[in-house]
């Protein structure tokens, strides 16, 4: 009996009857389960159905034979990693390296020794577990990077780990979004801590697909505020459209949250938001053992003075972002303003809304 064997499930495809029936027979008296197919057709079918932890294909088969099931296989994503042992009776180097070439992961030439088939079977499903579990790591470091970042910050991380994950910036042109829920401050002043958390909390999870909806990369909560930004890791042409598609659904969303509360007294809240759009140094700024990939510069600094300026249900943006969707975009002017910590007035514009 054949070690750390498991429940592995081998599928057998082969016109010949009794290629099958030996190697269902000898494969089941060590421990596997076995399907077996008679048919290219049939096996690919038996894939999709449900994928097996390995294949011994025949390579000449009427219809679709074993290269073209091999080649099929490895191109799909479902599918490419399970390994592919090519049986036949076909002996030339050609041949091999034909099956090679499709993607199969193993060679037996016609008639074999059942134990040296039986060792090349372990060897592959062993490092299928491996595999599987490097997949199943994968995939719960991407759900973790998830719940801190957008799915295009954590998919750049994971492509590109040396370049992402070091300290230091690039300058890039950006759109910087500030959100802000004006009266928080006085209405967890008359509530418990735990409620107050409980319905932040709720609001955020609202708000907060809202900017990964249109592609915006989270940055930060700040107390009763949210930073996103717009422009990196990865730039579009309409990032501004974006930024401020999102602000305007962001309200919307709001609005209906506040009206889910009936218990609570919420008419005093409100979002107040602003935008601006500039250069900026983006990247991980921190500490080799704890980093944040955030926006540094007066990009920043100029969209946070305009939501701190904005009232409730105010969104406010620069006219460098307003430069940017003149014809797409209803807005307000309203007086110049001179910004908290800056000489020179700017001017600046009310969003009302956005035509598609």
């Amino acid at each position: 009996m054949l070690e750390d064997v498991g429940q592995a499930k081998i599928l057998v495809v082969d016109d010949d009857f009794r290629n099958t029936e030996l190697l269902h027979a000898y494969l089941t008296s060590i421990g596997y389960e076995v399907v077996t197919a008679s048919s290219g057709e049939r096996a690919l079918e038996i894939v999709a159905a449900q994928p097996p932890d390995l294949i011994l294909l025949d390579v000449m088969m009427p219809g679709l034979n074993g290269l073209e099931v091999c080649a099929r296989l490895k191109k799909r994503e479902e599918t490419r990693l399970i390994p592919i042992v090519m049986v036949t009776a076909l002996r030339e180097t050609e041949d091999k390296i034909k099956a090679i070439e499709v993607g199969a992961d193993d060679f037996l030439s016609k008639p074999f020794n059942i134990y040296e088939l039986a060792a090349r079977v372990k060897s592959l499903l062993r490092i299928k577990r491996l595999y599987d579990e490097l997949e199943r790591k994968n995939a719960l470091l991407y759900d973790v990077l998830n719940r801190y970042m957008s799915t295009e910050v954590s998919t750049q991380i994971l492509r590109d780990p040396d370049r992402y994950l070091q300290l230091g910036g690039e300058t890039r042109m950006v759109t910087v979004l500030f959100v802000d829920i004006k009266g928080f401050t006085q209405f967890a002043e008359q509530h418990s801590p735990t409620r107050v958390v409980e319905l932040l909390n709720t609001c955020f999870s609202e708000l907060t697909k809202i900017i990964f909806k249109w592609r915006g990369t989270f940055d930060n909560f700040l107390g009763d505020a949210i930073m996103a930004f717009y422009g990196a890791p990865v730039s579009y042409e309409d990032d501004e459209w974006r930024a401020l598609k999102t602000a305007l659904e962001l309200r919307e969303a709001f609005q209906a949250w506040k009206e889910k509360w009936q218990t609570e007294d919420l008419t005093s809240l409100g979002l107040a938001m602003g935008l601006h759009t500039g250069e900026a140094i983006v990247g991980n700024v921190g500490s080799e053992l704890v980093m944040h990939y955030t926006v540094i510069g007066d990009t920043a600094n100029v969209a946070k003075r305009l939501q701190e300026l904005a009232e409730k249900g105010q969104i406010l943006i620069s006219a460098a972002t307003y430069r940017s969707v003149t014809d797409r975009a209803v807005v307000r002017e309203l007086e110049p303003q001179v910004l908290r910590g800056r000489q020179e007035p700017i001017r600046v514009y009310e969003l009302q809304g956005l035509s598609d």
